[in-house]
């Protein structure tokens, strides 16, 4: 195909020509001196993202990885821990737990809206036996575009006054949404590289509170490679317990300074930019976002409904045929009735423009039944976003 290609998944996101050069720098010798230094700058340098000063660990892994992790870390087998049915992912990471003998009591959902704050609550509210171990959530589900209130489930699991482990999936949302997780009081999250990082897969993180190491002292869930003392212990120093992905870190060593440059507050607000701009041209396609709470529409992805009877991965095979641009597919229960569009990591108003520009034909080549003008809106919601910026700078 001739141009460049639109990569607009929800993760794996574009990777900045900065960071592809950083990962081809020669290999060196993971036990030293040169590595201790780089090993330092990243496991300290990734607190900033999390928001936290306590240990983040980083494993060679996937995201899935860092949901095994964290459940080894912390539970033991016949453990109950409460988590929300938010979508897809929140499926993954409980039948993860549940292969661990882990007993799963999860919150049933739609698929269209975030983790519900008063439902945890109610529940916790219940237990007086104090039986659950654990309240796992997804902050950003990837598969719908909801993203969850982190901070509210936070203040519901106090409200309750139950002692549960709080653990929190960022792996979709990190360095893209605003997250803390000192502030928060969460004693595990959980993400991966692929995403807001702008890093290629492999790289996984536990971000782990004091309370979460306490847990793992205690706990009796197997483990080898995913253990955090051992991991700590190595860390100290600059090292790893294990061979690491030393080029990856060189990108993550990079991709830390990018975000440090542009500020981690002008990055979120940039992702807020674009969804709005994204979601302006869903409402001008006469479209449905899939997530239906504004509050919680994702600043990382959006959903879109197709109209009944129309298939959504026949319309991205087409706009993919036809334009060079991939889009996010429907998973679960939602397969074939979504689309998704990724407007994360590297992406500003020029590409998420040309993207839209991709779907709006794709729409029209696809014969799936809407409006134009889809462009125009995300353009117009641009504009007003630049004079609102320039109005707050003359005051």
């Amino acid at each position: 195909m001739q141009g460049r290609h639109f990569l607009h998944i929800p993760g794996p996101s574009p990777i900045p020509d900065r960071i592809l050069r950083a990962i081809a720098m020669p290999i060196i010798d993971h036990r030293s001196a040169e590595f201790a230094a780089l090993g330092k700058e990243v496991l300290e340098g990734s607190k900033a993202v999390f928001k936290t000063k306590q240990p983040v660990v980083i494993y060679p892994a996937s995201g899935t990885g860092a949901w095994e992790a964290a459940i080894t870390n912390t539970l033991s087998p016949g453990d109950t821990v409460l988590m929300a049915e938010t979508g897809h992912f929140a499926t993954l990471w409980k039948n993860i737990a549940t292969r661990f003998g882990v007993e799963v009591e999860f919150i049933p959902g739609d698929w269209r809206r975030g983790a519900d704050p008063a439902a945890i609550e109610a529940r916790l509210v219940e237990d007086k036996a104090r039986k659950i171990k654990a309240v796992m959530v997804v902050h950003n589900e990837t598969s719908t575009g909801a993203t969850s209130r982190i901070a509210e489930i936070r203040k519901a699991i106090d409200a309750a006054g139950h002692p549960a482990l709080f653990m929190v999936d960022t792996i979709s949302s990190l360095a893209s949404v605003d997250y803390r997780h000192d502030e928060w009081q969460v004693d595990v999250t959980v993400s991966g590289s692929q995403k807001g990082l702008m890093l290629p897969p492999g790289l996984s993180f536990n971000a782990v509170s004091e309370k979460a190491l306490a847990a793992s002292k205690s706990n009796t869930l197997p483990r080898s490679f995913w253990d955090w003392q051992e991991m700590i212990k190595f860390n100290a120093t600059g090292f790893f317990p294990y061979t690491p992905a030393t080029n990856l870190l060189y990108g993550l060593k990079e991709a830390l300074v990018m975000l440090r440059e542009e500020g981690l507050d002008n990055v979120f607000a940039r992702h807020q930019r674009l969804a709005s701009a994204c979601r302006a041209a869903v409402r001008a396609w006469g479209l449905e976002v899939l997530c239906e709470n504004p509050a919680e529409q994702s600043p990382v992805l959006t959903g879109v409904l197709m109209p009944p009877s129309h298939d959504a991965d026949r319309f991205r095979k087409i706009t993919l045929e036809k334009f060079n641009i991939s889009l996010g597919s429907g998973l679960g229960k939602v397969a074939g009735k979504v689309f998704r569009i990724g407007h994360l990591g590297e992406c500003n108003e020029l590409a998420l423009l040309g993207a839209l520009s991709g779907v709006e034909m794709g729409l029209a080549a696809a014969g799936v039944p809407h409006r134009s003008g889809g462009v125009a809106a995300a353009m117009a919601e641009f504009e007003s976003a630049e004079a609102g910026n320039q109005a707050k700078a003359v005051a």
